[in-house]
């Protein structure tokens, strides 16, 4: 027997090994992926997965769901019924093998055409990892004229099997359980995922309908897709593409190495090209192959060599123009794939990829030549296609370039307030005290300079209405000495938000150097439009600021209402009325100045000091409506402008200096 330190021993009694339903329950994530919320899900998929292959076999053309408002759920399927009897090959009843013993099930024979050829469950795990995990399953079958029946509770079996005479001639498997909060850590399953799932498999499984429950809000839900992936790219499509909805099927054989057994497969591939919409999905034996693995590389390869190809024939790359990527053909593509096999070689229990070589190598060659003799036979929507590519491929490049173009002019380490003209640093380093203030021009510089507190407010000045930045493109935008400053005072980079170049971006809220960033501007129509084309600045080039909710605006009081003993401010006609009906003396009331005009010991007071000032957080509204908003207010759309100018205009009068 060996010690360690203190008195800890570490000797051959020390290995033990995890019996049971404990060789789940205490290691839920080695099954199901994780113990979280996503591994409940995937335990909910296992039980799925035995009513789909039963149905694509050829038993039962229907599954129905229930989502039930206790966090239990109930698969109900309409297949011969899981055997439960007595097993004289194994000397144990099939029920055991079934809900008490990994590794053991019916599918493991599906290459030699016996049962389940093309079955989403193969490892012999899924029925018995659920029942593992569950706080309770219950189980009834119908088959051979007889009712069974089990009950389970934290993996363990109570009372044995139930058999008896019926007279309902209909099979089937019904299974109710309720996943264990000692096991996963969440249960609560969201309605989206059953809706998601099932929407799926009834899209890789044609003809076959899957009814799901919705306890708690009554709801009911019905999936079916005659045609399968074909007229689920027809939905996705929606009518909006510019090709028709093309489909490819194959069946073939083959294996993975020359000292591997053959296997059977079958391919089948929907597709279509659409510029508003695109999609990608690949199925793998009716499960989601959310990493691709095979199908992923095999239809990058085709696609990439087959239109590259034609471009080529057809002369229509420019002199030294670089090859098309699979992200040019990506942007305009719906796709989908949906693929079967007799043998698989999944990434992983979870079935999220799979990494067959004879899959990918067959998929690659079938779908390459059929997109060869397309392309050939249908030139308009060939030429349709290539056109749409190379405008992807082109506005790609483009971004590239002012991407690195916008880095490069952001870049560096010489302290900032070196490069930045007029800018007005703070002393703390402390990112969770520092505010910049983006004031109107260098008459409020001056005035904030000297009225704020020096150890954590800065102060950066925009001189005169900076650029629409709704209205320009990217190129003049970062030509903006104005624009290239505030975002290097900023110091989180910028976000080029683009339908081709959706990662291309070099931005990291991690180097935002500030905790507030506010805008001071004059309380008048000026100094409104450029608080606005500030905020239309930060809405394009840097929108996460606005979603965390570090963007900020300083309201300045529109009246100074003075009396022998004190000073009032008001931000509002409204406030001006209520000071003014309070007050029993002499008073004399002066409209506000511009920011430039105050005394700092009044810039500190009513727009600077925290205690005092009063600061409105720019909060990431409805999305389409402040899209809807801005594009009235500052973009093209000009009878839109006017229209709401017409009717609201009477309501800022009172900001226009009409004297």
């Amino acid at each position: 027997m060996a010690k360690s330190k203190g008195t800890t021993v570490y000797g051959n009694e020390s290995i033990s090994s995890l019996k049971g339903a404990d060789r789940v329950r205490l290691r839920p994530g080695v099954i199901f992926g994780s113990d979280g919320i996503e591994g409940c899900q995937h335990s909910v998929f296992e039980i799925l997965s035995n009513s789909i292959d039963e149905a694509r076999e050829g038993f039962g053309n229907q599954i129905n769901v229930i989502r039930h408002a206790d966090h239990s759920i109930t698969i109900q399927d309409f297949g011969r019924g899981i055997p439960l009897d007595y097993n004289p090959k194994e000397e144990r009843y099939n029920w055991e093998l079934v809900f008490c013993e990994l590794y053991a099930g019916g599918k493991y024979q599906n290459n030699s055409g016996e049962n389940y050829e093309y079955s989403l469950g193969l490892n012999g795990l899924g029925a018995c990892a659920t029942q593992y995990s569950s706080e309770y399953m219950d189980v009834t079958v119908y088959r051979d004229g007889y009712k069974y029946q089990l009950h389970f509770e934290k993996g363990i079996n109570i009372g044995g099997l139930k058999k008896e005479k019926t007279d309902q001639t209909e099979t089937g498997t019904t299974i109710t359980w309720r996943p264990d909060l000692e096991v996963f850590t969440d249960i609560d399953i969201p309605l989206s995922y059953f809706q998601d799932t099932l929407k799926k498999q009834a899209v890789v499984n044609a003809g076959l309908t899957f009814n799901l429950f919705d306890e708690a809000s009554g709801e009911r839900f019905t999936y079916y897709y005659e045609n399968g992936i074909v007229d689920y790219v027809r939905e996705v499509n929606n009518d909006k593409g510019f090709t028709e909805v093309q489909y490819f099927e194959t069946s073939t054989r083959g294996r993975d190495r020359e000292d591997k057994p053959e296997y059977k497969v079958k391919i089948e591939i929907a597709f279509c090209f659409n510029n508003e919409i695109n999609l990608l999905e690949y199925y793998h034996n009716s499960s989601f192959l959310e990493h691709g693995g095979a199908p992923d590389k095999a239809v990058k390869a085709a696609l990439v060599y087959a239109i590259d190809k034609y471009i080529k024939a057809n002369n229509k790359y420019n002199k030294d123009e670089s090859k098309i990527t699979f992200a040019d053909i990506q942007d305009s593509l719906i796709l989908v794939t949906n693929s079967f096999s007799t043998m698989t070689s999944y990434e992983n229990q979870t079935k999220k990829s799979i990494t067959n070589r004879f899959i990918q190598e067959a998929m690659t060659e079938f779908f390459k030549e059929q997109l060869e003799v397309y392309l050939i036979e249908n030139k308009a929507e060939s030429d349709r296609i290539i056109e749409q590519v190379l405008i992807n491929k082109r506005s790609r490049e483009t971004a590239e370039k002012t991407r690195i173009n916008i880095k490069k002019k952001l870049s560096g380490n010489i302290d900032i307030s070196n490069r930045v003209k007029k800018f007005v640093d703070c002393r703390t380093k402390d990112i969770n005290k520092r505010e910049i203030y983006i004031v109107e021009g260098d008459s409020a510089l001056g005035a904030c300079k000297l009225g704020r507190d020096a150890e954590f407010q800065a102060i950066m000045p925009v001189r005169g209405k900076i650029l629409n930045c709704l209205k320009a493109d990217y190129d003049t935008i970062f030509k903006s000495e104005i624009i290239v400053d505030l975002l290097k005072v900023l110091g989180c980079g910028v976000e080029i938000k683009s339908k081709h170049n959706k990662e291309l971006n070099t931005f990291d809220l991690n180097n935002l150097r500030w905790n507030k960033i506010i805008i001071c501007t004059d309380a008048d129509v000026d100094g409104f439009q450029i608080r606005t084309l500030i905020l239309a600045m930060l809405y394009r080039l840097v929108p996460t600021l606005i979603q965390v909710g570090k963007v900020y605006i300083a309201e300045s009081p529109l009246y100074e209402i003075t009396t022998k003993n004190k000073s009032y401010f008001a931000y509002s006609d409204k406030e001006k009325n209520e000071i003014i009906a309070k007050l029993d003396g002499k008073y004399t009331i002066q409209r506000s100045k511009g920011l430039g005009e105050n005394e700092p010991e009044m810039m500190w007071l009513t727009t600077m000091n925290p205690e005092t000032r009063r600061l409105i957080q720019v909060v990431p509204d409805d999305i389409v409506k402040t899209e809807e908003y801005f594009d009235m207010l500052l973009g093209d759309n000009l009878q839109a402008r006017k229209n709401f100018i017409e009717e609201n205009g009477y309501k800022y009068l009172d900001m226009l200096d009409l004297s």
